[in-house]
């Protein structure tokens, strides 16, 4: 199946998965969908990822653990929103002065600068924009 936009795929399965109580949730493999695993979990959103399947790139599966806290009928995901910012029909670009601050501090901002993907708090600290993927809360 042919995926327009395979980051808003890959943030709506983890929304799917969060609400179902999934604690793996798999995807098609890509690298851009790779940093921003790397992200969710360098960030402390997500517990650990993994890429397996076959040699062909686009057999590959990429594996998220999502990270849940509190006890069995309490359990809540560290994860409460995901929104997708650029979209294919309309790319949100910033600059460095205008990075968003999400939550106050209390959630991030993936962006894809010239200097790879980062957090928005990391592209500050470069003094690189870019375009704005999402935000996660």
């Amino acid at each position: 199946m042919s995926v327009n936009d395979p980051i808003g795929d890959m943030l709506t399965r983890i929304r799917n998965a969060i609400l179902n109580g999934s604690s793996v949730v798999a995807m098609p493999n890509s690298k851009i969908k790779l940093e921003i695993a790397r992200i969710l979990k360098e960030e402390g959103y997500i517990e650990d990822y993994e890429v397996t399947g076959e040699e062909p790139a686009y057999k590959k599966v990429l594996r998220l653990r999502l990270k849940y806290y509190g006890e069995r009928r309490e359990r809540k995901s560290v994860i409460d929103g995901l929104a997708r910012v650029s979209k294919p029909g309309r790319r949100i670009y910033t600059d460095k002065q205008r990075i968003p601050w999400v939550l106050s501090g209390m959630g991030i901002a993936i962006l894809t600068t010239p200097k790879g993907v980062m957090t928005g708090h990391r592209a500050k600290q470069l003094g690189v924009g870019g375009e704005i993927l999402c935000k996660i809360w």
